[in-house]
């Protein structure tokens, strides 16, 4: 059962941190299921991330030792990316759609952290667009928790038959032929099912709709242009047509997770708790 939320759940947008009541909850909830690995599923811009950190700072608040971790930690390096893309399809050279991940590495580090060793955390670079060198890889002892978060975490794959017909414009101009959300929807049939294996509870922040992912994507491309005015921003046409890469996968996980999740968190548009 979902944990009961006090009404001030309700207050703050997610790009300003989340209620500290939903945090609680949030906390209280692995803690109760005893989970080791808990896992927070959003789509792009739905405050995943900001979720994530907040818990794992009243975890540690608690006296509990944390480590939070993203799947975007696991992409594969920018060379693997591109061999991929001569020998697939073209458009998995671009990070994040399924297939694009190291996912023997992930499903190592998530066992290492669950047995209590001590392990070595990988981190994404996506400014270079490469895995960060391993000799750099921050080393942590023992963790009471790992918060694993991602933008389609559990997510099943489609039947077949769905594929046949393209989703967007990308689809329709770039994979007029299916092969590669074929290759992305065959990774999530048979390749993520042993990385969704480590996670021991998952919460949803379900959003609205698709249609509102482009405007929160555009929102943290604005937000990160701000800290970083030398950094080279993508444009708003540019962030639609990156968010266009995710629209199945994400429609997806919009249909499915609610009836997956243990938890689901139902978000407005200004990315309150509803």
């Amino acid at each position: 059962m979902s944990p009961r939320l006090h009404p001030s759940v309700e207050n703050g947008p997610a790009d300003a941190g989340f209620d500290a009541a939903l945090v609680a909850a949030v906390l209280d909830d692995a803690l109760a299921a005893d989970a080791r690995i808990y896992a927070i599923c959003g789509l792009q811009g739905s405050g995943k991330s900001t979720l994530a950190g907040q818990v794992a700072a009243l975890a540690r608040r608690r006296g509990l030792s944390v480590a939070v971790l993203s799947i975007d930690d696991f992409y594969l390096g920018r060379g693997e990316r591109l061999r991929l893309g001569r020998a697939v399809h073209p458009l998995l050279a671009t990070r994040g759609p399924p297939g694009t991940h190291d996912l023997a590495l992930g499903c190592e580090v998530l066992d290492r952290l669950r047995a209590g060793e001590p392990t070595h955390l990988p981190r994404f670079d996506k400014l270079r667009d490469t895995r960060v060198s391993p000799s750099r890889w921050r080393r942590i002892g023992p963790v009471d928790l790992t918060v694993f978060e991602g933008w389609f975490l559990k997510t099943p794959a489609q039947d077949e038959a769905a594929l046949s017909a393209p989703i967007n414009a990308l689809e329709r101009e770039h994979d007029r032929d299916g092969v590669w959300r074929a290759y992305c929807n065959q990774a999530l049939a048979q390749a993520y099912p042993a990385l969704w294996s480590r996670l021991d509870r998952l919460l949803f922040l379900q959003p609205p709709g698709f249609e509102i992912v482009a405007e929160w994507r555009w929102q943290q491309e604005q937000a990160m242009q701000a800290k970083r005015p030398r950094r080279q921003a993508m444009t708003r046409e540019q962030v639609e047509r990156f968010v266009s890469l995710f629209e199945r996968v994400s429609r997806q996980a919009l249909a499915e997770l609610p009836g997956i999740a243990d938890w689901t968190v139902r978000l407005d548009e200004g990315r309150r708790v509803v």
